[in-house]
């Protein structure tokens, strides 16, 4: 299945809910009141996470709508960025970073566990409807490698035991808190013992 071929079943309806328009009328605040197109983006953005992750045709047009723009304009838009998901992709959309820094650190176990946990195949949906998972190019935490993305969230410094445990959270509708699971705060160094018993970063 491919994100970005439009989904064969689609919702016949769709509008933002009483959350999100008060979120789009504030990012409408950003843009001059002639050009609310430009806010076309972040519009997208808001429908696909509050559609399980994904933007049926019927948001599409919604957004359009609010936006007085040319529907086929928001359709460009939408299947042209890769971050936008045109299928569903269940509640949990677990993204693999697999370049140089995560695959030298495990990422290649990682997918194999998401084929044994999750699905044999990549943007398939689990059995339970739960979530999917596919491989991505770098995301950016190099420095946290192994990781992994699960909707807006970085689980870091992972090995199989940890990825095991946060896949059938997801499987479980439980999700682990993301993070490092190696403790680290954040991006920082280690702390480890010196000769002298104290904590050194």
């Amino acid at each position: 299945m491919s994100l970005k071929q439009v989904h064969d079943e689609q919702p016949k309806d769709f509008k933002f809910s009483n959350e999100n328009l008060k979120k789009a009328e504030e990012i409408l605040k950003k843009y001059p009141s002639k050009n609310k197109k430009s806010a076309v983006m972040p519009f997208l953005y808001l429908a696909q996470r509050q559609n399980n992750n994904w933007i049926p045709l019927a948001a599409m047009k919604y957004v359009a709508n609010y936006l007085s723009m040319p529907y086929i304009s928001v359709y460009e838009i939408a299947t042209f960025y890769t971050m936008y998901n045109l299928a569903p992709v269940g509640k949990y959309f677990i993204q693999v970073c697999t370049t140089t820094p995560c695959l030298i650190r495990g990422a290649d176990k990682i997918v194999k566990l998401c084929k044994e946990k999750i699905s044999p195949n990549e943007n398939e949906i689990s059995k339970n409807k739960k979530c999917s998972w596919m491989e991505v190019e770098c995301l950016g935490a190099c420095v946290s490698a192994p990781m992994i993305q699960i909707n807006n969230d970085y689980y870091e410094d992972l090995d199989e035991k940890s990825t095991i445990e946060i896949l059938e959270s997801l499987i479980k509708d439980k999700p682990l808190k993301p993070g490092s699971y190696r403790g680290r705060n954040n991006t920082a160094p280690e702390k480890k013992k010196l000769a002298n018993g104290e904590n050194h970063a």
